[in-house]
């Protein structure tokens, strides 16, 4: 990876951080492409969680207009070849995803910071979607990702005033599952990322997808994907091993079988 972009396996947690600074770690084309082939070594060198987070006082500002990416082009196209491929690839992992939005979340970083399983806020940060602003629509999925959780109504105010929303509104409105203090959020949210990489990430993985088709399912069909799932989780390997644990009054030892 370049330097835009710091990317450590540790603990079996890979840690994604942008490193833009000065721009508040703007989304460049580049930047979006290393991500998305981090998380690729990532996954191949064993990775079971994934925590994203930004360097100095800005979690992401959006894409990158002061370099003059993607003006003049269709913005559609640039979507398409380097926004959709990391999104869904987040959306299609194994593993779990945690965020830390350590400051400002906007545009299409507010999309990257809420595609993650579990959101860790600043108190001091807040998200943004900005489009409006600069006479755009939210785009990578910000859509989705904000009405599936907030509702309509909030989707809608954010979306149309461009407004910013503090760290205790997101928390309120579901959009970010906890809140800590400024100089906290960074180690909160690597402990959760490795708690998730020590559990049973064949089970994790699974109830991410889970939840997502509920989204979007009848309860008679979630009823059926549940005992499909359940089925495959059933013969894995770190169910025998949490029965186990269970009867032998023991913290289990997970690996991810």
């Amino acid at each position: 990876m370049s330097e835009i972009l710091l990317s450590t396996l540790d603990e079996r947690v890979l840690t994604l951080t942008l490193n833009r600074p000065e721009r508040l770690n703007a989304l460049s084309t580049a930047l979006l492409a290393d991500l998305t082939r981090a998380l690729d070594v990532g996954v191949r060198d064993g990775a079971r969680a994934v925590l994203i987070t930004g360097a100095g006082r800005a979690f992401c500002s959006g894409a990158d207009l002061a370099d003059g990416d993607g003006i003049g082009t269709d913005l559609g196209d640039t979507l398409a070849t380097y926004y959709h491929p990391l999104f869904l690839r987040l959306a299609g992992l194994d593993i779990p995803v945690v965020s830390a939005i350590n400051g400002p979340a906007v545009g299409a970083g507010v999309a990257l910071a809420l595609a993650a399983d579990i959101v860790v806020m600043a108190r001091s940060a807040y998200l943004q979607l900005g489009f409006v602003n600069i006479a755009l629509v939210p785009d990578a999925g910000a859509t989705w990702l904000v009405a599936k959780s907030a509702g309509r109504a909030k989707a809608l105010e954010l979306a149309l005033l461009g407004e910013a929303m503090s760290a205790q509104e997101a928390q309120d409105a579901g959009l970010v599952a906890r809140v800590a203090d400024d100089d906290a959020v960074g180690e909160a949210a690597l402990a959760l990322a490795r708690k998730l990489a020590q559990g049973p990430t064949r089970a994790i993985g699974i109830i991410r997808k889970q939840v997502a088709a509920a989204l979007h399912h009848s309860l008679p069909e979630t009823m059926s994907i549940e005992a499909a799932n359940q089925s495959a989780a059933g013969h894995s390997a770190d169910f025998q091993e949490g029965v186990a644990a269970f009867r032998e009054k023991r913290a289990p030892r997970f690996q991810g079988d």
